[in-house]
């Protein structure tokens, strides 16, 4: 024991300042981390940036647990190479995913793929390694103020995800990934203040080494934030390299395609593209035969392209697109446009009569690509999310149309299966009912793809939003398709024999075929664009006459079952019946996965359980290793060493159980609070803010606080929660934005609070049951409550995509109620 009487020591000022840089820079990187991967790859390997970064501080427990003595060295040295390596390896894995870019695509069939995704998995977790160590070895040595580290912790990160927000518009996803790695460094000044009273003399030349290197990378990230904010570019090598099978890539493989906007906010990367080659005009019909106008491409990160009409365009062209219908059927009519993006809708609109428009845009940099499209004064502006307006509205329309501003993307890519799209839900479609005047209509346009998918979901979401408004669903719907979309019209009342003649004249001259109409008939179908089999006609109406519909969801090739709230993933079609045929077409198909980006997650599930049990098991399996070879010092007899093995199972279970509930319940939190704060940014901005700050409070209140009093509230908040807040958010739609901000703060508190005590309260329960004892497993909790965080948040996305978000809370309620049992179940333990 005399080895270990050094070991508790009392944390200075300085080391409490670097832990806290050092959890801003972290979770500033991670967060930015994720936005650069969905710009760069898909949105898919964006998911792997939260396993990825939770393997990385559960390894960093691993490491302490098998080689306690790095724990043994002056805080101030170790936390000093610490923060200068989380600072190098930020901005090092940065440029290695960059300089060294991962070809999904071609995975299949190049092995060298493997490799990269191996190396930038290793070289990604680097930073959360180095960051983790940091703060489980001032955990280990200082037990009796764990609950104010970890509180100064999660303090840090709070304000990590507000730089997350705030400073990609200033420096762009690049810029802000070096500032994550110069706050890094910062972290590394003030950790070798005391270190260094002594004459640099007669400093260690290692100390000179850090000393040198913090203030290089301090140089290095001053001039990169310097040249970005006085030139707007930096160095060409740091430039964030995109997917080749992205569209902005191919549109910049065209001879004279330049880039003349490129910007970055906090939650989209925009560029706008001018070259001859560009012409997108979804669904125009082959029987506008005149030269396509001039346009520029407007991506959202790096992908789907939407085309921005220049002035000088022929106006003639808007009557022969799908939406022309609306205002042949509602002349002169007040129209609501959901997110235009680009802008053709509105021009549209303004080009066909209507008389007044109101356009929803929640991006101000797609605002700032096409100014002169809401110049005219009938147009007013609303910047917002279109579900937000549809909540908050304070008129009805004539017309709302939902533009089709995506790119066509395979169904058996998915690549987009894991992004939530809150336009197309049953929800969505029955505010949009809510908002239309009497005999109102809401157009939606989506892409063809064989067999059947994106209409027919879209079909499907308007038959169940009409039945539970228990509307007469076969004389209010209507669907036509060009030779590459498929177009679904509701109306709010009975469709009239003179509007259902003018849509067949419509189709009939533009070369549209119908698929459904209330009094359509087999020699109306498949006419233009023929096709082998009239599938679209067949599908709508069997889905239509069903019965059943669960039944017609449930045997169809793709999932197609109406998107709600609660899983709001347009995009995933993904079904296990399709397993077989993706595993038999692997390398052997351009498509990365098969169709299944529920595949990823499986992987990456895989992947990360087998690391995480590495992490888990590691330890005790050196510690066994070592009793055996020392097993004639070993003095306990073997009942003592039976129970300190369940002593020791009953903690990890304890903390893999609060590791597990802190993602179970974050995630599915910052998914409730999207539709009431109207955007996902503010939202996760705002939730993981008040959550990580209030758990920071809490954390340094623990030692003042009941852990299982603390636990038991906490369920009862998440329970009350999961019943009620939904009708809350109902209740009050026309709040402003900062009362709405207010009230998530304010509600978000106690739960944060609670979270917060789970942590350091197991620790202070933990040194009860080792009063006795002085090898308490600091290290290995702290890998097991990382290892079991990967798992959770992999976990999080497969139950949100295949039971909804609110059974992902339920079950994180779950896991911290298993917490307060297993401690309550400790109380007649005696050491």
């Amino acid at each position: 024991m005399k080895k270990n009487e050094t070991y508790p020591y009392s944390i200075s000022w300085n080391l409490y300042t670097t832990l806290f840089l050092l959890s801003t820079a972290t979770l500033a990187f991670e967060l930015n981390l994720s936005r650069l991967f969905s710009v760069a790859q898909f949105y898919h390997f964006a998911f792997m940036i939260v396993s990825i970064a939770l393997l990385g501080f559960g390894a960093s427990g691993t490491l302490l647990a098998i080689f306690p003595k790095i724990s043994f060295a002056p805080p101030e040295k170790s936390l000093s190479y610490l923060s200068l390596a989380t600072s190098i390896s930020m901005v090092g894995s940065f440029l290695i995913i960059n300089l060294l870019p991962f070809d999904s695509f071609s995975i299949a069939w190049d092995h060298e793929q493997v490799l990269r995704l191996i190396i930038h998995y290793i070289a990604l977790s680097t930073p959360f390694f180095f960051s983790g160590l940091s703060v489980g070895i001032l955990l280990s040595r200082s037990v009796s103020k764990a609950g104010l580290t970890y509180g100064i912790n999660l303090s840090g990160s709070a304000l990590g995800c507000m730089i997350a927000l705030f400073t990609p518009p200033l420096f762009g996803g690049e810029g802000t990934a070096l500032l994550s790695g110069g706050i890094a460094a910062l972290a590394t000044v003030f950790s070798i203040i005391r270190i260094n009273k002594q004459p640099i003399s007669k400093s260690s030349f290692t100390q000179i080494c850090v000393i040198l290197l913090t203030g290089s990378m301090i140089c290095f990230v001053t001039l990169d934030l310097g040249l970005r904010i006085i030139t707007g570019k930096s160095f060409c090598w740091l430039e964030l390299k995109i997917s080749p099978y992205k569209s902005l890539s191919y549109s910049l493989q065209y001879p004279d395609t330049k880039l003349i906007f490129s910007q970055w906010n906090s939650f989209s990367k925009v560029d706008l593209a001018r070259s001859s080659g560009i012409r997108s005009f979804p669904g125009l019909s082959y029987r506008y035969t005149k030269p396509p106008p001039a346009e520029d491409g407007l991506f959202v990160d790096g992908d789907e392209l939407n085309p921005i009409i220049l002035p000088g365009y022929d106006p003639e062209i808007f009557n022969f697109i799908p939406s022309a219908i609306v205002y042949l059927i509602h002349p002169s009519s007040e129209v609501l446009i959901l997110e235009p993006r680009g802008g053709l809708e509105i021009l549209a609109a303004k080009e066909l009569g209507a008389s007044h428009i109101t356009a929803v845009e929640p991006n101000p940099l797609n605002l700032a690509t096409s100014k002169h499209i809401y110049e005219d004064k009938k147009i007013q502006l609303i910047q917002d999310t279109g579900r937000s307006a549809l909540r908050n509205k304070t008129n009805q329309f004539d017309i709302i149309v939902m533009p089709l501003n995506d790119s066509y993307h395979p169904v058996r890519s998915g690549a987009y299966s894991l992004a939530e799209e809150y336009r197309y839900t049953i929800e969505a479609f029955q505010d949009a009912l809510a908002s239309l005047k009497p005999n109102g209509l809401l157009i939606a346009t989506r892409w063809l793809q064989t067999p059947p998918s994106e209409t027919l979901r879209l079909f499907a979401i308007a038959l169940t939003a009409l039945d539970e408004k228990n509307a007469s669903t076969n004389n209010q719907v209507l669907a036509f398709r060009s030779f590459n979309t498929g177009t679904v019209i509701l109306k709010n009342g009975i469709f009239t024999d003179n509007e259902l003649e003018i849509v067949r004249q419509f189709c009939k001259e533009l070369a549209y075929d119908l698929i459904y109409l209330p009094d359509i008939t087999p020699e109306e179908i498949n006419r233009f664009n023929i096709l082998p089999k009239p599938l679209y006609y067949q599908l709508f109406n069997q889905l239509l006459n069903s019965s059943n519909r669960q039944a017609f969801y449930r045997d169809y090739t793709y999932d197609i079952q109406p998107p709600t709230d609660n899983q709001p993933f347009f995009s995933h079609y993904f079904k296990w019946s399709q397993s077989r045929q993706v595993l038999a077409e692997l390398g052997k198909t351009w498509q990365p996965f098969g169709g299944a980006g529920y595949f990823v997650i499986i992987l990456i599930l895989i992947l990360a359980s087998v690391l995480s049990s590495m992490i888990i098991l590691l330890p005790a399996i050196i510690h066994q290793i070592n009793k055996n070879l020392y097993k004639e010092k070993n003095k306990l007899d073997h009942i003592d060493q039976s129970k300190q093995r369940s002593q020791l199972n009953i903690i990890i279970l304890y903390f893999a159980l609060i590791g597990f509930a802190f993602l179970l319940v974050e995630i599915p939190l910052i998914q409730a609070f999207i539709l009431y704060l109207g955007h996902p940014s503010y939202s996760l901005t705002v939730v993981l803010f008040s959550i990580l700050l209030s758990s920071g409070v809490g954390s340094m209140l623990s030692e003042k606080l009941s852990t299982t009093k603390m636990l038991v509230v906490l369920v009862i908040i998440l329970l009350i929660s999961t019943v009620f807040l939904q009708t809350f958010f109902n209740s009050m739609p026309g709040s402003s934005s900062i009362t709405r901000i207010i009230f998530t703060i304010l509600f978000l508190a106690p739960i944060g609070l609670s979270m917060g005590v789970a942590f350091p309260g197991g620790l202070r329960w933990m040194g009860a049951l080792y009063s006795n004892r002085s090898d308490q497993p600091i290290a290995q909790i702290w890998a097991v409550n990382g290892a079991s965080s990967v798992i959770a948040s992999i976990v999080a996305a497969l139950l949100s995509i295949s039971f909804g978000f609110s059974w992902v809370l339920i079950i994180g309620t779950s896991c911290y109620l298993g917490a307060c049992i297993v401690i309550l179940s400790t109380m007649k333990w005696k050491l």
